[in-house]
C-alpha cells in the first residue's frame, strides 16, 4: 500500500507541472524530470487543498444519498444502490484515494519545506487539512491507519476512532498555534498558495475554531466527553458573520478541460458539479423537497426552494417548471423508476414504443406505461463551458440552431453548477450548532435566536453568489426580500414552539451536500422525531441483499473499507474491528457514534 501511494505521489508531482494554473507554480526547472524537492510550498499547498476538497466533496455528495437529500435514477450504479441502502464497494474508494494519494502523500514534503523556510502559516494550513482529512476518514470508515499512515511502513496498523479523533483535535490546536505566529519576510506569504481564504490568516483561525466546535458537538453521545460550554467557547472564536466564513470559490473556465491526474475532472469547478452536476442521473427526494416547500406544515415556501430545486422547460409556449421530488417511501424504485427522460428534438412527430411523441417534447423511452410520468423529475445537472464545451452552465436540448435557444433540460441548482461555492466552514453552521447546544441546555429563547440567525445567514450567503448572476431565470437569480421576510416571520415558528427537529432540519438544508448531515443523523439515530417524515427507503425493506449489509433494526452507520486496505493490508484491517471484513460492517457505528 505504501508503495502504491509513493507511485501515485510521484505522478502527483508530475501533475504539478502539467496542470498548474493561477501562478501556483513559478519554478525554472525541467518539467520532464520533477522531484519531491522541486515544488514550492505555495504550489504544493494549492494542490493539497484541491485533493482534500475533492475527498470531502465526494463524501458529502455520497452522504446525500444515505440521508435522502439525493436519489438516483433506477440503475445498478453505486450511487443508486446507496440511495436504496444497499451499498456497494464503489462507494468507498474516492474519499480515501483523493485524501491519501492526492493530499496526504504530499504532507511530509510540505512540512519539511515550510519548516526550513519558517513558513508558519503553511504549517498551520497543513495541520488544519491533515486534521480535516483524518477526521473525514474516521467519520467515513471508523478505524483507519493514522499514527503509522503516510510513513515508510508498508502495512500500517489501524488506529481506533478515539485515537484519530483526539489526534485531529491536537492538530487543530497546533494549526491555531502556527497561524498565531508571525512569519519572517523571507517566507512565502500564505496568499501565494492559499486557494481557500486568499491568505487571510484570521479566516483560517476562524475556520479552525469552527471545526473544533463541529467536532466537539459530534461527541454528543459521549456523556463524559461532551462539554457544551467548550463548544460555545469555540463558537465565540469561529465565524461570527458570513464574511468570516471559509467559502471556496470555483469557476467555469472554458480552458479547464485537462483535469487532475486521478479522475481527469476539471480542477477549477465545484466538487458537487464534478460528482453529480455533470450528468442527468441525480435527483432530489420528496422528503428534501418538502422541507423546502412546506417547512413545519405552515404552507409558506422557503425562498431557497427555487434555487435548490432544479427546473426545466416544458410545453408550448415554453414554461419553466420545477422538479418534483422522488418519494423514497414509495415503490417507485422497485417498479423500474425513475427513468432518465428523453426529448424529441425534431420538428416532426416521432414514434417511441408504439406511441407518438410530439415535436420538441419530453418523453420516457420505455414500453412501461407506468414510467411515462417520470418526466416530472428533473436532474440537478448543470452544463459547463469547460467540461461540456457549452455556451453557458444551463443544460439545454439541441432543438434549436440558435445559440442559447434550445429547450432547458435542467437549470442546475445552487450547489451543482460548475462555479458553485463550497461552504467549507461557514457561519450558518455555527448558528445551528449554537442553537442545538442552547436548546439541549434548556435555553429555548437563545436557541430560537441562533436558529433564526442561521436560516437568515444561509439565505444571505446564497444571495451573495446569486447576486453575481443577475436575473437569468427563476433558478439563477437572487431571492427577493419580501419572500425572505415572509418566510422568516411566518414560516419557521417562534421561540415558544422551537424544537430540536426544526433546528436540525434547517441545519440539514444549510449543509446540503455535506458529510456533516450524515454525522448528525447518526448522532440522533435517524430519529423520526428529530427528522420528521424521514424513514428508510422502501426498497431497503424488501431487498434481502440490503438487509444482509444493514440488518433490520440497524442503520447505515459507516462505509466499508476500501479494496486497497482489503487487498494489501488485510491482517491489520481484520484486527481493527471484529466485523471489518463482514458484509454487515456498514451497520456498525464509528467511535463517536457509540453511546457512553
Amino acid at each position: 500500500m505504501n508503495s502504491y501511494k509513493k507511485i501515485l505521489s510521484f505522478l502527483f508531482v508530475l501533475t504539478l507541472f502539467s496542470s498548474c494554473s493561477k501562478g501556483w507554480l513559478d519554478i525554472n526547472v525541467d518539467p520532464n524530470t520533477p522531484s519531491s524537492t522541486v515544488a514550492s510550498v505555495q504550489s504544493r499547498l494549492a494542490w493539497i487543498q484541491h485533493y482534500y476538497l475533492y475527498a470531502q466533496g465526494t463524501a458529502g455528495t455520497r452522504a446525500g444519498f444515505v440521508t435522502q437529500q439525493l436519489t438516483f435514477v433506477n440503475s445498478t450504479n453505486s450511487n443508486s444502490l446507496v440511495a436504496g441502502w444497499n451499498p456497494a464497494a464503489g462507494m468507498s474508494t474516492t474519499p480515501y484515494q483523493f485524501f491519501f494519494v492526492g493530499a496526504g502523500a504530499n504532507f511530509k514534503d510540505l512540512e519539511d519545506k515550510a519548516t526550513a523556510e519558517s513558513a508558519y502559516h503553511y504549517l498551520g494550513a497543513l495541520h488544519a487539512i491533515k486534521a480535516m482529512g483524518f477526521m473525514l476518514m474516521a467519520d467515513w470508515y471508523g478505524e483507519m491507519p493514522y499514527t503509522e499512515a503516510l510513513s515508510t511502513i508498508i502495512t500500517p496498523k489501524f488506529d481506533n476512532g478515539k485515537v484519530i479523533f483526539e489526534g485531529c483535535l491536537a492538530d487543530i490546536d497546533k494549526a491555531i498555534e502556527y497561524f498565531s505566529m508571525a512569519q519572517p519576510n523571507t517566507a512565502a506569504p500564505l496568499s501565494a498558495g492559499d486557494s481557500w481564504n486568499g491568505g487571510d490568516v484570521n479566516k483560517w483561525l476562524k475556520m479552525c475554531y469552527g471545526l473544533k466546535a463541529r467536532w466537539l458537538n459530534n461527541l454528543s453521545k459521549k456523556s463524559a466527553l461532551y462539554k457544551p460550554d467548550e463548544i460555545l467557547a469555540a463558537l465565540n472564536k469561529a465565524p461570527l458573520a458570513i464574511g468570516e466564513s471559509t467559502v471556496v470559490s470555483h469557476m467555469d473556465d472554458a480552458t479547464d478541460n485537462i483535469g487532475d491526474i486521478l479522475f481527469a475532472d476539471p480542477v477549477k469547478t465545484s466538487i458537487v458539479f464534478n460528482n453529480a452536476g455533470m450528468n442527468m442521473n441525480t435527483l432530489l427526494t420528496k422528503w428534501y423537497v418538502d422541507l423546502l416547500t412546506n417547512f413545519d406544515n405552515k404552507g409558506i415556501e422557503d425562498p431557497r426552494a427555487d434555487k435548490l430545486i432544479p427546473w426545466a422547460e416544458f410545453g408550448y409556449p415554453k414554461e419553466l417548471v420545477r422538479s418534483k421530488g422522488v418519494d423514497m417511501l414509495s415503490k417507485i424504485r422497485m417498479e423500474s423508476g425513475p427513468i432518465t427522460p428523453s426529448f424529441n428534438e425534431k420538428d416532426e412527430e416521432i414514434e417511441s414504443n408504439g406511441r407518438k411523441v410530439a415535436p420538441h417534447s419530453w418523453y420516457i423511452n420505455t414500453a412501461n406505461t407506468a414510467r411515462w410520468g417520470d418526466t416530472v423529475y428533473v436532474s440537478i445537472k448543470s452544463s459547463s463551458k469547460g467540461y461540456d464545451s457549452d455556451k453557458s452552465d444551463i443544460a439545454r436540448w439541441k432543438d434549436s440552431p440558435e445559440e442559447g435557444g434550445g429547450t432547458i433540460a435542467a437549470s442546475g441548482t445552487f450547489y451543482s453548477r460548475p462555479d458553485a461555492p463550497t461552504h467549507l466552514v461557514a457561519y450558518p453552521e455555527m448558528c445551528f450548532i449554537k442553537a442545538e447546544v442552547l436548546f439541549n441546555k434548556g435555553d429555548k429563547a437563545g436557541a430560537f435566536n441562533a436558529y433564526k440567525d442561521g436560516i437568515r445567514a444561509h439565505i444571505d450567503l446564497m444571495n451573495a453568489k446569486l447576486n453575481t448572476y443577475g436575473n437569468v431565470n427563476v433558478s439563477k437569480s437572487p431571492m427577493g426580500q419580501t419572500k425572505i421576510d415572509n418566510f422568516l416571520n411566518k414560516g419557521i415558528g417562534t421561540a415558544g414552539d422551537i424544537t430540536l427537529a426544526k433546528i436540525m432540519m434547517q441545519k440539514f438544508i444549510a449543509l446540503s451536500f455535506s458529510q456533516q448531515n450524515w454525522n448528525d443523523m447518526r448522532r440522533y439515530d435517524f430519529s423520526n422525531s428529530v427528522y420528521p417524515g424521514w424513514a428508510v427507503p422502501y426498497e431497503y425493506t424488501v431487498t434481502a441483499a440490503a438487509q444482509t449489509k444493514i440488518p433490520i433494526g440497524k442503520q447505515f452507520r459507516r462505509v466499508r473499507q476500501v479494496s486497497h486496505e482489503i487487498n494489501y493490508n488485510s491482517d491489520n484491517l481484520k484486527a481493527s474491528h471484529p466485523n471489518a471484513l463482514n458484509d454487515d460492517i456498514w451497520s456498525f457505528p464509528v467511535w463517536w457514534d457509540i453511546k457512553e
